[in-house]
């Protein structure tokens, strides 16, 4: 299966690296993703969908933290995404995470997978 790595960027306190999983692109968030992060996965996130990968899985499973900017990140990807014909799933949240989702009823709008291996085999 096709697993090339399409880039990696990191600003302060977060590092996103983005590959490419078969006919998905699967972006991993590593860190915190807040007001002062959050531009640096909504352009992976961009990128993903601009070169035709629009189905998009989010690998939480690095991510510490997540404020209400980077729920609103994911929230207009996903609405990016759907717009090609494609969706964003998120997988591996980390209880931190997850509580956001949780809290604010995000996690009824994404398909959340309790793995990576789990969302990609979707």
């Amino acid at each position: 299966m096709d697993r090339e790595m399409v880039g990696s960027a990191s600003k302060g306190r977060l590092n996103v690296e983005v590959r490419r999983h078969g006919e998905s692109a699967v972006v991993t968030p590593a860190g915190e993703l807040d007001h002062h992060t959050a531009d640096l996965l909504r352009e992976s996130l961009e990128g993903c969908v601009a070169q035709g990968l629009s189905r998009v899985v989010v690998d939480c499973s690095k991510l510490e933290f997540c404020d209400s900017t980077g729920l609103n990140v994911l929230l207009g990807a996903r609405l990016t995404a759907e717009a090609a014909g494609g969706a964003v799933h998120l997988a591996a949240m980390q209880p931190v995470v997850a509580r956001v989702f949780e809290i604010t009823g995000a996690e009824a709008v994404f398909a959340v997978h309790d793995t990576l291996d789990a969302a990609l085999a979707q």
